[in-house]
């Protein structure tokens, strides 16, 4: 086991309080952002009447850094938020029945399948959501021991989904944040029984194929069209990656930003994440997965007013400016593995950093998933849905009174990523691909 923590990074963003953050280790599925964000913010919608359900979320909830200060209304994160959303492969209980490795016993621990940073910017708003190949091969630093006694030891080269296995979800954020030289603030990993229960609470997911699709793997077929999915089949879909594409993790990628596109515009286009009462639905729901152990969050995620004011700061953000990305990568020798592609990263996380709009120039798919098929229009915003009542005072609206009317801003200089880094925006519609 190695003596010492690994060093701290530079960061991203800074809360105004210019606190010193410590590194540490989710939705949303979410599986993906969504489904991170949204399960947690209705967490905190309830906590707000039902302060007992704080004590639930604490309790189960991951040591991993100092408390956040709160900024001083809903929507108000000053300095923006990194949060790290894992999937995981657990066998345990229910999850076992979901796929065919547990039950053949073809397991060797519990892995993180998916693992997502979301990037919440400061003024101006803008979510950046980038994905890691779990077969990427990446160094893994020494992490600490479950009883906090001290730490595993380092390893040069293995594939990021072995994080999770070797240190749980602090393994997993303390190996993205090597990896990217930045801070994460907040993490939730959500096992497949988890992302199961959360697309029910959201009423489902339309997805989109352009030819007959079928994963032997997943059980899941699909005819060429558009589906309603949840439940079962919403994991399904998420995890599919045999019968798109080039049956890549690549490729599923790109399917996985298809649904979480999708998802944020029936969100935000249902006022979901502006609407108290609608967010009050799902909080039970939230609630029981991190009480069963479906869902782990970090300490520092597990303040409901917290999670509150993450989902808020989301919830009028462009279609344009929401931007999924893959992680840029070059396949090893053999084809068997990727490897990271640092100098392409270095410009997507200095955009992201300078709060920088982003301009995709590359394909929508490295592993050939999807295709885009248009754009989608930005919804209206409803002003009765929309108010942001403070923390302490539980109503009215966020920032003052709204009489001065800004200045039009100028034109912000783009950046254009790399043509190797893969995405999409969700302004994107676009269809899986069946296997070639």
């Amino acid at each position: 086991m190695a003596g010492s923590p690994p060093a701290s990074r530079a960061t991203l963003a800074r809360h105004a309080t210019g606190r010193e953050r410590h590194p540490f280790v989710s939705l949303l599925a979410m599986v993906a952002v969504v489904l991170g964000v949204v399960g947690t913010s209705a967490v905190g919608l309830l906590a707000f009447q039902v302060w007992d359900a704080a004590n639930s979320l604490s309790a189960n909830a991951v040591v991993i850094g100092q408390d956040q200060e709160l900024p001083p209304s809903l929507g108000a994160i000053e300095g923006g938020v990194n949060l790290l959303v894992v999937g995981t492969d657990s066998c345990e209980g229910a999850n076992a029945t979901l796929s065919g490795a547990c039950q053949n016993g073809d397991t060797d621990g519990e892995r993180n399948d998916v693992t997502m940073l979301v990037h919440i910017s400061d003024e101006p708003r803008r979510v950046t959501v980038v994905s890691f190949p779990r077969d990427m091969v990446v160094p893994i630093p020494a992490c600490p021991t479950e009883d906090g006694s001290g730490y595993y030891s380092a390893m040069s080269a293995q594939m990021l989904n072995a994080s999770y296995m070797y240190g749980g979800l602090p393994c997993t954020v303390l190996t993205v944040q090597q990896l990217i030289g930045e801070e994460i603030d907040f993490a939730a990993a959500i096992r497949w029984t988890g992302v199961i229960n959360m697309s029910d609470a959201i009423g489902g997911v339309d997805v989109c194929v352009s030819g007959d699709v079928s994963d032997p793997h997943t059980g899941l077929s699909l005819t060429a069209g558009t589906h309603t999915l949840e439940g079962v089949q919403a994991l399904q879909f998420l995890r599919m990656r045999h019968g798109i594409g080039d049956g890549s993790d690549l490729g599923r990628i790109s399917n996985q930003q298809q649904f979480m596109s999708s998802m944020v515009r029936k969100l935000q286009s249902d006022s979901v994440l502006a609407n108290p009462s609608v967010l009050f639905n799902l909080a039970g729901t939230a609630i029981s997965q991190v009480q069963q152990q479906q869902l782990v969050l970090s300490q520092s995620l597990a303040n409901p007013t917290l999670m509150v004011q993450i989902a808020m700061a989301v919830k009028d953000v462009p279609y344009e400016d929401i931007v999924f990305v893959q992680y840029p990568t070059a396949y090893s020798e053999g084809y068997s593995r990727v490897l990271p592609v640092t100098d392409a990263a270095e410009v997507l996380f200095a955009a992201i950093r300078d709060n920088k709009p982003l301009t995709l120039t590359g394909e929508a798919s490295q592993g050939y998933g999807v295709e885009v098929t248009g754009e989608a229009a930005q919804p209206t915003p409803d002003p009765d849905a929309t108010a942001t009542p403070s923390p302490d005072a539980g109503g009215g609206e966020a920032g003052g009174s709204g009489a001065d009317t800004p200045a039009e801003a100028a034109p912000e200089e783009r950046v254009d990523l790399p043509s190797n880094i893969a995405g999409q925006t969700a302004a994107q519609t676009t269809c899986t691909v069946p296997q070639y």
